[in-house]
């Protein structure tokens, strides 16, 4: 599969947040000034010995063994600090490099991390692991590993990243401080509804006639495919942008896809849901979340808007941020509106605000 290829197949399941936004529920006050930290102390060295530029290999003990995931602290806030879940599944934390452009000008310290089996970090090349309660207890390792608590400790999830920080909150809410889902609806059957009945209508006739031939075959490997799927839904739903202006970090971590972990969980199709995680579905646990929790929904996502600001609605403490402009990846194509709303809920819920008004 040449790079190109490589690419279109890994996209159906990534994205981000913003500012000229809606929400439901609002709450009294306003923002806190930006957070007590000066430039001196946000890049002040951490670590003792030999500065690494704040990499750290973290050691994961499965049940297959013990591997290392790769994590970066950008930044230094004892009392913001943000875990970045990338989607995929199967892809890597650079396309999230946009942060560096709007968090520490607030001051607020983000820490990539590549899940297992992707980028930088080791690969077991076991099928069996791509698992979603294991990759739970990944994150929980992960947390413990770089000290994050209840009193500091955000969680950001990105389309499949934010399937696994809901299981994360559902398990281990107590070690959060807040909560971000972007980009993921709670059910894998509801976004494969709305693939099949909204966005697939949204498709020229003949277009999609031919692309499900090439998914009835199983040819997704069939140049064919990528040369529909790239001007009908890639631009449109992926990232609205032409395809030769998509941002250099973005086409680094999809060319990095891992192809065995996205099919496994995902599936070969770009119209819903058939690996591992199609019928996995948390409506109706939303009301357990009690943790400050932000939904991120926008106009042209792959994702139903409708479904994310519900999401909103059914936690105890809930936020709802819409991209007017923005598809799966908000974060590049409605960037102001994404960067905005999410560090306004950040600086919110460090105020103590568990409903931030945006």
């Amino acid at each position: 599969m040449n790079y190109k290829q490589t690419i279109t197949y890994s996209l159906a399941l990534l994205g981000l947040l913003g500012f000229s936004c809606q929400q439901d529920r609002t709450t009294e006050g306003t923002l806190p000034p930006a957070a007590s930290v000066t430039p001196a102390t946000y890049f002040q060295q951490t670590e003792g010995g030999v500065q690494d530029g704040g990499v750290q290999m973290i050691p994961i003990k499965t049940p297959k063994g013990e591997f290392k995931v790769w994590t970066k602290r950008f930044g230094n806030n004892p009392k913001m600090k943000l875990l970045l879940l990338n989607g995929g599944p199967g892809a890597t934390h650079e396309y999230f490099e946009a942060f560096e452009n709007f968090f520490p000008a607030e001051g607020i310290e983000f820490i990539y991390y590549d899940q297992l089996g992707c980028g930088n970090s080791e690969d077991p090349k076991d099928p069996s692991m791509w698992d979603l309660p294991r990759f739970v207890e990944e994150v929980e390792q992960v947390r413990t590993a770089l000290n994050l608590t209840k009193d500091n400790f955000y969680i950001l999830g990105h389309s499949w990243g934010g399937i696994l920080a809901l299981e994360y909150a559902l398990k281990y809410q107590s070690n959060l401080k807040g909560l971000i889902i972007s980009n993921m609806m709670a059910s894998a059957p509801d976004y494969g509804k709305y693939a099949e009945e909204v966005l697939a209508k949204q498709m020229d006739p003949k277009v999609l006639a031919e692309v499900r031939a090439i998914e009835a075959r199983k040819d997704f490997s069939n140049p064919r495919y990528m040369e529909l799927l790239y001007p009908n839904f890639y631009t449109q739903h992926i990232l609205r942008m032409p395809l030769d202006q998509w941002p250099e970090p973005v086409n680094r971590s999809f060319a990095k896809m891992n192809q065995s972990l996205y099919v496994t969980m995902q599936g070969p199709s770009e119209f819903g849901i058939s690996g591992k995680l199609e019928t996995w579905d948390r409506t109706a646990d939303l009301p357990k979340v009690t943790v400050p929790t932000l939904t991120v929904g926008a106009q042209f996502d792959t994702m139903d808007p409708e479904h994310m600001k519900m999401m909103a609605g059914k936690v105890q403490n809930g936020t709802y941020l819409y991209c007017p402009k923005g598809s799966h990846m908000s974060l590049y194509d409605d960037q102001d509106t994404y960067f905005a709303g999410l560090i306004k809920f950040m600086k919110g819920v460090d105020a103590g605000q568990k409903e931030v008004t945006l």
